[in-house]
């Protein structure tokens, strides 16, 4: 069962934050990485203007190699949103692997996600060349995918930037044992995440959307995954995690308007962990 709000509260025990993480072996990067055609995937010219402005914060080839990505891998993007990180992986993949793209409902009854959904198959239909071998699905919403991949298939599943979402809509638990269900032993997920400080409720995680490093450790074991190594590629020191929009004060959205642009500008985006984890 997903945890409830209430469950979520329970489970932001002093003990369970107070407590460091496991311990865990840093593993390099897996050797099948083609690391000059991860490198040229990020540097193509399909690549909007905006978000290849954001390299600098968001660390994409840093961030895909230390997840181990081959171009050969079938790979599942959990909520993929704009399509930030499909642009890179569509073209790393096409051809030799496979990029299922997990998405909203195009008839979810929230206009946000709705609307998500539509922008990220219009940026798809825009250039078939690149993105026709993609194939888009439903996020799970429970321990399953029902239309994406086979039980035991994939070789990988990434997310980036969504658990405080999930938490927020309650599969946070469903969602990561629908992960672990999909993929082949052996396999990996990778999660990349707004970063909470220690102590903080699971209210305050919905208000301000960063998420407590040990608590994701803690639900992707119960899942039955094992944390195989952490980054700190998307660590961000400069953000204190106490402003008036949450996360959302900083770049890219700066929630706040022109109210101390400046010094959210000057931050940058967030502080963020980087986990691997590995299906036994």
């Amino acid at each position: 069962m997903p945890l409830s709000l209430n469950l979520q509260r329970r489970a932001f025990g002093g003990a369970l934050l107070a407590a460091s993480l496991p311990g865990c072996a840093v593993l390099a990067p897996a050797p099948a990485v083609d690391d000059n055609r991860l490198r040229a995937a990020v540097a193509g010219g399909h690549r909007s203007a905006a978000n290849r402005a954001r390299d600098g914060a968001r660390h994409p080839f840093e961030t895909l190699q230390f997840f181990g990505l081959a171009p050969t891998h079938q790979v599942i993007e959990l909520s993929p949103g704009g399509g930030w990180f499909t642009e890179i992986l569509a073209p790393y993949l096409r051809g030799q692997g496979v990029l299922y793209a997990a998405h909203e409902s195009a008839a979810d009854p929230s206009d946000y996600r709705r609307r998500s959904r539509q922008n990220f198959d219009a940026k798809l239909a825009r250039e078939p060349a690149l993105y026709d071998q993609v194939r888009v699905g439903l996020m799970p919403r429970t321990p399953r995918f029902a239309d994406i991949a086979p039980p035991g298939g994939a070789d990988a599943v990434l997310t980036f930037r969504n658990v405080h979402n999930w938490m927020e809509a309650s599969h946070l638990d469903a969602t990561l044992q629908a992960a672990f269900a999909v993929l082949k032993p052996g396999g990996m997920l990778g999660v990349e995440e707004h970063r909470a400080p220690p102590g903080v409720s699971a209210d305050w995680v919905v208000k301000n959307g960063y998420v407590p490093e040990a608590l994701m450790v803690e639900r992707a074991e119960a899942a039955g995954f094992r944390l195989a190594a952490r980054s700190e590629v998307n660590a961000n020191p400069l953000d204190t995690k106490n402003h008036p929009h949450g996360v959302w004060s900083l770049p890219p959205t700066l929630r706040g308007g022109e109210a101390d642009r400046a010094r959210f500008v000057a931050i940058g985006e967030s502080d963020r962990f980087t986990h691997r984890y590995v299906k036994p």
